[in-house]
């Protein structure tokens, strides 16, 4: 039987927070919150899947289109950026034209988009169908968060929150395992294909089950000089993180890109103190917990998604695993983000957010310690340990600093919240990767001549040694053709040896970051306004 739930949404001081406008229950099944949380993780599981199963696909799209190495790499590159730079605006858009109609058009274009890439013939539309892929993803994003927020009451919104995340990491881990099934056994184009049948049955749900919110004192008006501000100075931090590992850090370019970044940034923070309606009003950062909230995300994403980038090449290059193999092995990391999730949401909501989030990191850094004593000759039993603490880790984290992120931001701000929430993710994996990768190629430079040297191979020119650097950065062998079984032995064993030490350091910094996340979790609580849109909803 479905009931009016009735809660206290007054907030500090007696003033009533911003409820939402004309989002009385509907009869039947409309707005439902269960069944708007099973409809928002359809089209959310699409996009989270995106961001990890086309890395099995790039070799099969590089060869049947005749694609070079560097226009392979813009197929992760261009998704990616496209969907940092868009998604605080796209949060904005629903916030002023209602979350229910944000997110179906996120996912009509995302499907859309999909299905257009399957019937690409040439690497050019690949890239530009995956931009647009970013861009319908970032629209669809905070408006799943916005929808949840508006729906849940506050005492069940961290269990939303906690499946909500389940569902996300679950998707990022699990893209692996599904692109190789599907690239080994139908073709890359089914790793698009897929998700037009999965749009269309969002589609389906979301015009039966969502329920319009909008919250009575919604933006009206366009912040387009902050939209324009803020995008240019999201693109070139994302682009500065994306093209160090090939520039380096020491380059002029990248340091160009980054100043660039840091003025747009400042003259976005000014012109936001001017404008009538901001797109991001600063005072929002006055909260405490939801500004630790964002910088626990970043950090979280540096350990979380650097580290996890050199598992699939030790993985794969090292213990010579195949893709699907090698997303076998994960599945700790997976099974126990999948259980925790709902749990960490339980604990949230019983004893607040502190202790999760502040324990979660805690074993995320043991976990990343544990992977950075990882061999060449490391057992499967040994590593799932460390990948199932990890996932355990990261559950409360994914849960907890989104509540704390969402709940702490006004009603009519939530869309903007949720978009701070994945962009803070989005920056955090793109800083993590090149740090790490940063990590990864000072010590591979440091170690590899020294180790060649040592194993009795011939010396290398400065250019042969610059190309084998590059190839045992991803744990692959620099052997030549016809070179002697027992002479590829020793370079084999050279190149392995060297990548487990880059890796191994790359842990630790990853450790390090969890260890500072640890104290950054201390300064969260609670959100203040997680029950402003409750009044919505009906159980």
């Amino acid at each position: 039987m479905t009931s009016q739930t009735t809660i206290d949404t007054t907030g500090p001081g007696g003033k009533a927070p911003a409820t939402p406008s004309g989002a009385t229950p509907g009869k039947g099944l409309r707005g439902h919150p269960w069944l708007t949380l099973i409809t928002v993780a359809v089209g959310v599981m699409m996009v989270a899947l995106d961001g990890t199963i086309v890395a099995i696909a790039n070799p099969a799209i590089q060869k049947d289109l005749g694609a070079t190495f560097a226009q392979v790499q813009w197929i992760t590159n261009g998704y990616f950026l496209a969907l940092a730079v868009s998604l605080i605006t796209a949060g904005k858009l629903g916030d002023r034209f209602g979350h229910r109609q944000t997110f179906l058009i996120g996912v009509v274009g995302f499907a859309a988009a999909s299905g257009a890439i399957g019937l690409s013939d040439s690497i050019a539309l690949v890239v530009t169908f995956r931009v647009l892929q970013g861009l319908f993803g970032a629209l669809l994003m905070p408006a799943a968060l916005g929808l949840l927020r508006a729906t849940f009451p506050a005492e069940k919104l961290n269990m939303a929150i906690g499946i909500w995340g389940m569902v996300i990491g679950a998707s990022t881990a699990g893209g692996p395992i599904l692109g190789g099934v599907l690239v080994e056994h139908v073709n890359w184009q089914s790793v698009f294909f897929i998700n037009v049948p999965v749009g269309v049955l969002a589609v389906v749900l979301g015009v039966w089950i969502l329920l319009d919110h909008r919250a009575e004192n919604a933006p009206r008006s366009f912040d387009i000089l902050g939209i324009a501000l803020l995008s240019a100075a999201m693109f070139c931090l994302v682009w500065a993180l994306i093209k160090a590992p090939e520039w380096g850090w020491g380059d002029g370019r990248t340091w160009a890109f980054i100043i660039a970044s840091v003025v747009g940034f400042a003259l976005f923070a000014f012109w936001e103190t001017k404008v009538r309606e901001p797109l991001i009003p600063l005072a929002l950062f006055r909260s405490v917990p939801l500004s630790a909230g964002v910088v626990l995300m970043i950090l979280m994403a540096i350990a979380f998604m650097g580290g996890l980038f050199f598992v699939t090449f030790y993985l794969q290059n090292v213990h010579g695993m195949s893709p699907i193999d090698a997303g076998l092995h994960l599945l700790p990391l997976t099974g126990m983000m999948i259980v925790g999730s709902p749990l960490a949401g339980a604990m949230i909501t019983k004893v607040g957010p502190r202790i999760p989030l502040a324990g979660g990191m805690a074993l995320t850094a043991i976990a990343m310690y544990g992977m950075s004593t990882l061999e060449t000759d490391t057992g499967s039993g040994i590593m799932s340990v460390w990948f199932a603490l990890l996932g355990l880790g990261l559950a409360p984290v994914m849960v907890g600093a989104t509540e704390v992120i969402v709940g702490n931001a006004p009603m009519e701000l939530s869309g903007v919240a949720g978009g701070l929430q994945q962009a803070a993710m989005q920056i955090g994996g793109s800083l993590g990767t090149a740090v790490l990768g940063a990590v990864m190629a000072s010590k591979v430079d440091s170690d590899l001549a020294d180790n060649w040297t040592k194993a009795g191979l011939p010396p290398l020119t400065p250019e042969q040694e610059h190309q084998a650097s590059e190839a045992v950065q991803v744990g692959v062998p620099p052997v030549a053709p016809g070179t002697p079984d027992a002479i590829a032995a020793k370079i084999t064993g050279v190149a392995h040896d060297t990548f487990i030490s880059g890796m191994s350091a790359a842990s630790l910094v990853a450790a390090g970051v969890a260890v500072v996340a640890v104290l950054v979790a201390f300064l969260t609580k609670r959100g203040e306004n997680a029950g402003a849109g409750a009044g919505a909803a009906h159980i």
